[in-house]
């Protein structure tokens, strides 16, 4: 939990999550994006990722990722032979 690749690991988990709600929820709303209720979608949205904010937090005890089953692979320099 404390590098910095499980915070961009998490970081991208949560704006993941944020955009899958809120496409699920304006999908789900067929009246059309105009009439749409924004604020309501964009606060479920918003506590979904936080919901996946704090999940990673919760298991951040397993290997180095943001889950109990991920590893975060750092960025390798490449090796030109």
């Amino acid at each position: 939990m404390n590098t910095s690749a499980f915070w961009k690991a998490t970081a991208e988990r949560a704006v993941r999550t944020f955009a899958q709600a809120l496409v699920a929820i304006l999908g789900a709303n067929a009246t059309g994006i105009v009439d749409a209720d924004w604020p309501g979608a964009l606060s479920a949205a918003g506590m979904a990722a936080a919901l996946a904010l704090l999940t990673a937090i919760a298991t951040s005890g397993g290997p180095t990722g943001p889950g109990l089953t991920e590893t975060v692979n750092p960025r390798l320099p490449r090796v030109i032979q």
